[in-house]
């Protein structure tokens, strides 16, 4: 009777654990899944059709957004686009060439990125250099960076919060195929890591260049009050990542662990009654 008692609580403390599991796991699912950033723009910003000519005059884009620009063979061409905590930016360029335009050789084209301090950031897979034939109609690069991380060492040159810049740019053509017109396309889309990328510590300031000079400007009507160079950021504000599913997981971690003690102490306090002894024993 004992060994039944006790299986019978047993089943029972089992399936209190699995209900609590189910029930907290299907609260935490939309919370998770609201914290995934909108790739998005809005609906009222245009797409921009130009692209700056140095990283002071980067054109600004937003996540989302497929920008383009013309130009001539041998231009430099720059964008910019804000990342935050947690994400990892996937660049994808297209560089078209009019049918009027007639090579006289193939061509090289490369996509670079760099973070708010100008260090070259590595592209984790992707083709960022291509080679464009002589008769081929457009050239396709892709860059797709590591995950952008909260804080990291100062001789490190891992991604950190911030403006990033795009640069399209030929790197191998022949001289007489300089200033013939071309047409660019450039989109940014970014992937939520989430908690797998956390770590401990963050920035005071994202690397948003001019950042640092900006006053205060609660006050109205402050002369002092400078603009930053770069205007756009993400749709939740900076360091948005600082809330992760980790955190989620970690609190189920320790309540589920709670109720497996309390259930392995149920399987091994027994009845709790004194033994009889048989008389005359």
């Amino acid at each position: 009777m004992r060994i039944s008692r006790v299986l019978k609580s047993g089943v029972r403390n089992s399936g209190v654990l699995v209900a609590a599991g189910l029930l907290l796991g299907a609260a935490v699912a939309p919370a998770v899944a609201d914290s995934s950033p909108s790739a998005s723009p809005s609906g009222d910003s245009a797409a921009p059709t130009s692209a700056g000519t140095s990283f002071r005059t980067a054109t600004e884009i937003a996540q989302g957004q497929r920008a383009t620009a013309g130009g001539s063979a041998g231009d430099y061409l720059y964008w910019s686009f804000p990342a935050d905590t947690g994400l990892r930016p996937t660049v994808k360029a297209t560089v078209k060439f009019p049918q009027s335009a007639e090579r006289g050789a193939s061509q090289t084209w490369q996509l670079d990125v760099y973070d708010g301090l100008r260090r070259r950031q590595a592209c984790q897979y992707g083709a960022q250099t291509r080679t464009a034939a002589q008769d081929a109609t457009s050239v396709d690069l892709s860059c797709t960076l590591r995950t952008v991380r909260a804080w990291s060492e100062p001789w490190a040159d891992d991604p950190l919060p911030g403006t990033y810049y795009v640069r399209l740019t030929l790197v191998d053509v022949a001289t007489g195929d300089l200033g013939l017109p071309v047409s660019a396309e450039v989109q940014v889309d970014s992937k939520d890591i989430g908690g797998s990328a956390a770590v401990d510590g963050s920035l005071s300031q994202p690397l948003v260049p001019g950042i640092a000079t900006a006053s205060d400007t609660s006050d109205e009507g402050s002369d002092s009050a400078k603009a930053s160079l770069f205007s756009l950021e993400p749709d939740d504000g900076w360091a948005s990542g600082w809330w992760t599913d980790r955190w989620v997981w970690t609190a189920i971690g320790g309540i589920l662990a709670a109720l497996a003690g309390i259930g392995g102490y149920a399987l091994t306090k027994g009845s709790g009654r004194p033994r009889q002894v048989p008389p005359g024993a």
